[in-house]
């Protein structure tokens, strides 16, 4: 059995975020950036974090959180099926738990029990409400060959990383024996689900 003390975590940073209207690493989450909450919490269970963000002159937000490996695409919005692969080739470690940083109510312990279950499989992609979570997955290191190819071949998706790759798939009612609102893999994408978020942490305002 893998352990989280065993893995790493890679955060994704640097989409469009096109329909938040403002790059979602940098939404205040109780007093903090949303990128340094997930950080923040996955810091529980893994030593090894590596951010893959957008080119430094994007104007994404600057990314100053010691301790932390810092990987940069070599161009903006190439999506995050390359994103993933720059992240899983900076690793020390040879699994680790891949996230996006649109995540506020990121469990680690979630994380760790996802871990907990790539037994002899390349990758472990939970399925909610009927879609593949990749970006709240996890993969080994070896997964960036197979990445790599598919996105020399003009793929984006990351749903063809997840086929292409030896992966166990856990369903919902599984995930809800560790999660049971399934909360760790809420994403906030619309100022909406953002306030949505902060009323489920108890941080709405009155």
């Amino acid at each position: 059995m893998q352990s989280a003390n065993e893995a790493a975590a890679i955060v994704l940073v640097g989409g469009r975020s096109s329909r938040m209207g403002q790059p979602k690493a940098a939404l205040d989450f109780g007093g903090m950036p949303l990128l340094t909450r997930i950080v923040v919490e996955l810091k529980r269970r893994f030593d090894e974090i590596v951010i893959v963000a957008a080119p430094a002159s994007e104007g994404q937000p600057r990314i100053e959180i010691p301790g932390l490996k810092i990987v940069h695409d070599e161009t903006a919005f190439a999506g995050p099926l390359d994103a993933l692969r720059r992240g899983l080739n900076a690793l020390e470690h040879t699994v680790a738990f891949v996230c996006s940083c649109d995540l506020p109510l990121l469990n680690s312990d979630v994380a760790a029990e996802l871990v907990a279950m790539l037994n002899e499989f390349d990758a472990v992609i939970p399925e909610v409400g009927g879609k593949l979570q990749p970006l709240h997955a996890v993969y080994r290191k070896r997964c960036a060959n197979a990445i790599e190819s598919l996105a020399a071949s003009g793929e984006k998706r990351l749903t063809a990383g997840a086929n292409a790759i030896n992966a166990r798939k856990v369903g919902e009612e599984e995930l809800r024996t560790i999660d049971p609102q399934l909360r760790s893999f809420f994403n906030v994408n619309t100022p909406e689900d953002y306030k949505h978020a902060l009323k489920l942490a108890g941080l709405a305002s009155s």
